[in-house]
C-alpha cells in the first residue's frame, strides 16, 4: 500500500481549510493546520509534514504572510515542500513566495483533482504552477544573457512535437492538459517528456522549467 503524503494546510480561513481537507483523497493525510504566521511556523517545526499548502496573505508575524512562513522555516526546506495556494494571481505575490522557497503556486479556483495532483507532483520534486502564472516566474528568474546559439543547438536535439511538449510542461501544465492542448494521449505525452529529459540530460520537470527559463524559450 502506498504511504499517504502528509500535508499541512496554512490558511487564515477555517472554512476554506475544512473544504480542502474534505476534498482530499485518502492518498493525502492532513497532519496540521494553522491560520496565522506564528502558529504555522510553530506547528511546522513541531510536526513537519511532507507538503505544505500555504496561503500567501495571512495575519501574524511581521506581516510577511506566506513568504515570512517560508523564510522562518528555511531550515525545513530540505525535507518539506511548500506549495502556495492563494486567491491572488498577482505577479509580485507569485515571485515573492517562489524566491522565499516555495516549489509551486496554484490559485484557489483549482479543482480537487488538480490540487491533489499538484501536491503529489511537488512531493516528487516537480515545480508546479497554474499555467498563466508560470510566465511570472520565468520572467523573474530567466537570465538576460542567454547564449542563443547554444540554445538553438540544444533545441535541435528535440523534434518539433517534443519542443511543443517541452514548452507546455515547463510552463506548469499537467500531462492531461498537455494531451488536451495537443490532441494526443497522456501516454504519448509521457513518452515525449521522457525523451526530452533524456536528450537534454535533465532529471525532472523542475530542472526542465529552469532550463527553459534560462534560455528564454517560453
Amino acid at each position: 500500500m502506498t504511504t499517504p503524503i502528509r500535508i499541512a494546510i496554512i490558511d487564515d480561513h477555517a472554512m476554506f481549510r475544512a473544504g480542502v481537507r474534505a476534498s482530499l483523497p485518502d492518498t493525502l493525510h492532513v497532519i496540521g493546520e494553522a491560520g496565522d504566521v506564528d502558529t504555522a511556523v510553530q506547528i511546522l517545526h513541531d510536526t513537519p509534514p511532507d507538503v505544505v499548502l500555504l496561503d500567501v496573505h495571512m495575519p501574524g508575524g511581521g506581516g510577511g504572510g506566506g513568504a515570512e512562513v517560508l523564510t522562518r522555516c528555511a531550515d525545513l526546506h530540505n525535507r518539506v515542500k511548500f506549495l502556495a495556494l492563494s486567491v491572488s494571481d498577482a505577479a509580485e505575490d507569485v515571485v515573492a513566495v517562489i524566491r522565499a522557497g516555495a516549489r509551486g503556486y496554484v490559485t484557489k479556483n483549482i479543482n480537487p483533482t488538480e490540487l491533489s495532483d499538484a501536491v503529489a507532483r511537488v512531493h516528487d520534486g516537480d515545480a508546479v504552477f497554474s499555467p498563466r502564472l508560470a510566465g511570472f516566474v520565468l520572467d523573474a528568474f530567466g537570465t538576460a544573457t542567454t547564449d542563443l546559439a547554444t540554445a538553438d543547438d540544444e533545441l535541435d536535439r528535440l523534434s518539433a512535437r517534443e519542443q511543443e511538449v517541452m514548452r507546455l510542461i515547463a510552463r506548469g501544465y499537467a500531462y492531461k492538459e498537455v494531451a488536451s492542448e495537443l490532441f494526443i494521449s497522456v501516454k504519448t505525452v509521457e513518452s515525449h517528456v521522457s525523451a526530452v529529459l533524456r536528450k537534454l540530460q535533465l532529471s525532472s520537470r523542475h530542472e526542465l522549467t529552469r532550463w527553459a527559463a534560462a534560455r528564454r524559450l517560453l
